[in-house]
């Protein structure tokens, strides 16, 4: 059986390290590529023969990286109007980003393209912005039964009791051992305002999986930043929110289940401006982030 997989000929060439042909068909391992088509035919029997049947790939396009910028900026307006667009009108633009980026041969291969590296700010999630935090998709895999019971919970109260946001995440993978740090962080507010924290989830990136993805494994996550320590302890503040350890939740995940403390997030596109993540456990829910900034020597 053959399975179809779509590569550009850039994301392909960044892989096997070599130029890839565009005017005639050519084998690398099991692979087979077809020049009238965009399909990659991916042999699930090392025995079987490739098959002649491909999918014709779209005409040749005069598409522009000014077309793929109008795109992107389509996209953040959807994502920053006042009144919160639906999933499957996101994931319609995102489709043209995607597809055109494709053609043109931008934002592909995520995880060794080094452009996830830096701080990210959120724009949109389908769901309450803490799900964007690879911690809420551990907790999902640790207990997949209560879960969404609970979700339901927390996100119907309602503002000004609580309120989340802004949501930020900073990334640093290390290209020559695949390995590396993240951090997400949620603003949640409470009591209109009164009392707000920083709830920072730490992660170690175990490494990466195929052209797309980086495994993230769950150490650990603490409310930071605490407006009612200030009130409390003053001028004393700072240092009490140093000194109070972290919540070991990665320990805690894999009690409850173990391997749950690890998960996988998708980047499906990645430039010097915007990503592009998904939950690979969830993939049909889409993350749209906008970067801040480029990574530096000591960042994270």
């Amino acid at each position: 059986m053959l399975v179809p997989r779509r590569f550009s000929r850039a994301c392909l060439a960044a892989v096997f390290g070599c130029t890839i042909p565009a005017a005639q068909g050519f084998t690398v391992a099991s692979l087979t590529f077809r020049p009238s088509s965009s399909i990659v035919m991916v042999r699930s029997d090392p025995g079987e023969e490739p098959s002649d049947a491909t999918v014709p790939e779209a005409p040749p396009s005069s598409s522009t990286q000014s077309d793929l910028d109008e795109l992107k900026a389509d996209l953040l307006r959807c994502c920053g109007r006042s009144t919160k667009p639906s999933l499957d009108e996101v994931k319609m633009i995102v489709r043209d980003v995607e597809d055109m980026a494709e053609l043109l041969g931008v934002g592909q291969c995520s995880s060794s393209s080094g452009l996830l590296n830096g701080e990210w700010e959120l724009v949109y999630s389908p769901e309450d912005e803490t799900r964007s935090s690879p911690f809420f998709w551990a907790f999902k895999r640790a207990f997949p039964d209560q879960a969404d019971q609970i979700f339901g919970i927390t996100d119907s109260i309602p503002a000004p009791v609580k309120e989340v946001g802004p949501a930020y995440q900073e990334i640093d993978l290390d290209s020559s051992t695949n390995t590396g740090k993240f951090v997400s962080k949620v603003k949640v507010a409470t009591l209109g305002g009164l009392a707000t924290s920083i709830m920072t989830t730490r992660a170690s990136i175990a490494g990466i999986q195929g052209l797309d993805g980086i495994r993230l494994k769950i150490e650990t996550t603490k409310p930071e930043e605490s407006t009612l320590v200030n009130k409390l302890f003053g001028p004393l503040a700072e240092t009490v929110n140093e000194a109070a350890p972290p919540f070991p939740s990665g320990e805690a995940l894999e009690k409850a289940m173990p391997g749950s403390s690890e998960v996988t997030m998708r980047t499906t596109f990645c430039d010097d401006s915007l990503r592009i993540s998904r939950n690979e456990d969830e993939f049909d829910a889409t993350f749209i982030w906008k970067r801040k900034e480029f990574a530096s020597s000591d960042f994270v």
